[in-house]
């Protein structure tokens, strides 16, 4: 086990590199809050949490392992993706997972997260300003006006 002793959580092997490559945040601001006030308490999965996760070894090849280990890059209703320590990009889906074990946040709560959700706000207007650019390039787009 790679022990991070100053930041007061312990983290496998496997992690460490994870770790490193996004800064080495300080692990013991993010941790889960399951007790006390409702809206003082933070808890579940996050973008960018370090995570195990064990597969249902029905759905897999014999020779690969059961066990994917790695950070989560997304969450969707049908499948998580997920960045080994190797490098590679995991696309599983959510029927073929048995467990999501957490290892260690290295973010706020999402609703906590101001980067995130500065992100999401800067993503949004682009997407916005894309859509208007091609309504606007495309044929016929100039005749939504007219009526009848």
């Amino acid at each position: 086990m790679a022990s991070k002793k100053k930041q007061g959580i312990e983290l496998p092997d496997w992690a460490a590199s994870l770790w490193e490559g996004m800064g080495s945040p300080k692990l013991s601001e993010f941790v889960d809050v399951h007790n006390g006030d409702l809206l003082k308490r933070r808890h579940g999965l996050r973008r960018d949490d370090l995570v195990e996760i064990l597969l249902d070894a029905r759905s897999i090849v014999s020779d690969e392992e059961t066990w994917l280990c790695g950070r989560l890059l997304s969450s969707g209703k049908s499948s998580i993706e997920l960045l080994t320590e190797d490098g590679r990009t995991h696309f599983i889906a959510r029927d073929i997972i048995a467990r999501i074990v957490l290892v260690a946040h290295t973010r706020p709560a999402y609703i906590d997260d101001k980067k995130l959700l500065a992100f999401e706000r800067a993503d949004m207007k682009r997407r916005s300003k894309l859509h208007e650019k091609v309504e606007k390039e495309s044929e016929g787009s100039d005749d939504a006006h007219l009526w009848g």
